[in-house]
């Protein structure tokens, strides 16, 4: 929905069902009724999850034209994608899973492209589209630099492939799109400065006699064309597990040129460490629920002094906590965004309010927002609503805020 001048929705990530029935099936109950809740009569804006499996279904004529149709009669438009897990998602074991295939494939890339020709068919003639994506890879998947080098290699000429496709396609249809990275911790990009990092190191240097041979443009206009078409994801959740100061970030990124194609409005869970061991089991009691076999939940403490220490994944953690001298940890794990606390444990909700904050008053930071919470299914008991309300609530808490 339009809000202000951003555009407003809920990534469909949330929805189990890999197919493209499955998703059209989902978008079909649910989209209605988070209308109603919400009491939205303008037109209704979908963040759209499309895995590989159901984008080689959803490129057929007919079934983009079936889609179309159903979008006109609910009154609702497709403004982003999440292209970010190519597979399953849902009801089984994923973990590092997630970023495979990784942007070292052309499987990822071949994926990507087809879905940006499926956004140029859906997308509305007034306004740019985005894809948010891998943060390249899994970074323990390379074990020494020469591993790493050669998959930023490789993975940087198929995020060219993908500026030339875009490039291609505005100047067929004149839309703009956009490849939104989203760095996550342990990802090969977790946070700015290794987001900037592939700017400056990579696909400007790579990026600029490739796009001038290609198109025989200028070097000016080869960075401004990487730099249009590769922007970022800014997941609030994952920056503010990293500790990073929103309205720092936002400045490094336009001091870079770098531009922000969506804001994912997400919540990450938060813990206050204290030193007492009765305390600490306490804790260890409020995480065991939240240590579920689905997903990964990395970890990143601070201590006293600033320093951040990382753990691969929550489990990880916990047999790790009697011990820590860490004052506070933060969770990659996605909870709802309009509760601030869970009794022992709490979220970083207040980053949420401080990025919304900068938005409102830089509001060329983004138009793109888009409500992330996908971990319904295996949040603790005491946690859960239905989806209906769940989606709705959190949505209203965003236009709340932004009142």
């Amino acid at each position: 929905m339009k809000l202000n001048n951003f555009h407003l929705s809920y990534c469909s990530n949330i929805h189990p069902g890999e197919s493209w029935d499955a998703t059209f099936k989902n978008l079909k109950t649910y989209i209605p009724e988070v209308r109603k809740r919400l009491k939205v009569t303008e037109a209704f804006g979908i963040g759209l999850r499309l895995s590989n499996e159901a984008s080689l279904i959803l490129k057929e004529p007919e079934k983009l034209k079936e889609f179309k149709a159903w979008l006109t009669y609910e009154n609702a438009y497709v403004f982003t994608l999440n292209g970010f897990p190519y597979g399953d998602f849902h009801r089984q074991v994923v973990k590092e899973k997630v970023h495979f295939p990784d942007w070292t494939t052309t499987d990822r890339r071949d994926y990507t492209i087809r879905s940006f020709r499926i956004l140029a068919e859906l997308l509305p003639e007034d306004m740019d589209g985005g894809i948010s994506t891998s943060p390249i890879s899994y970074r323990h998947w390379f074990k020494t630099q020469e591993e790493l080098e050669q998959a930023m290699k490789t993975a940087t000429q198929n995020l060219l492939d993908v500026v030339v496709e875009l490039a291609t396609l505005e100047k067929e249809t004149g839309k703009l799109l956009h490849l939104d990275i989203e760095p996550e911790p342990d990802g090969i990009l977790e946070n700015s400065d290794e987001m900037i990092w592939l700017f400056t190191d990579w696909l400007i240097p790579r990026g600029i006699p490739f796009l001038c041979d290609r198109f025989g443009i200028s070097m000016m206009a080869a960075e401004e064309m990487i730099k249009r078409h590769i922007q970022v994801c800014y997941d609030v959740c994952h920056f503010a597990i990293v500790y990073e100061d929103p309205a720092d970030t936002f400045a490094k990124f336009e001091a870079e040129e770098i531009q922000v194609g969506k804001i994912q409005i997400s919540a990450a869970l938060k813990v206050l460490i204290l030193e007492s061991q009765k305390a600490k089991l306490e804790i260890i009691q409020k995480l065991q629920p939240f240590a579920e076999s689905t997903y990964l939940h990395q970890v990143v403490g601070k201590d006293q002094n600033g320093d951040l220490t990382s753990y691969s994944d929550l489990p990880e953690a916990i047999e790790k906590l009697s011990e820590t001298k860490d004052e506070e940890w933060r969770i990659h794990f996605h909870v709802p965004i309009f509760l601030e606390d869970y009794g022992a444990l709490a979220s970083t909700q207040s980053a949420i309010k401080v990025v919304l904050n900068q938005i409102l008053k830089n509001p060329h930071i983004t138009n793109h927002l888009e409500v992330e919470t996908y971990t319904w299914e295996v949040l603790p008991e005491d946690t859960k609503l239905t989806l209906g309300e769940s989606i709705s609530r959190e949505l209203a808490w965003v236009i709340e805020n932004m009142s």
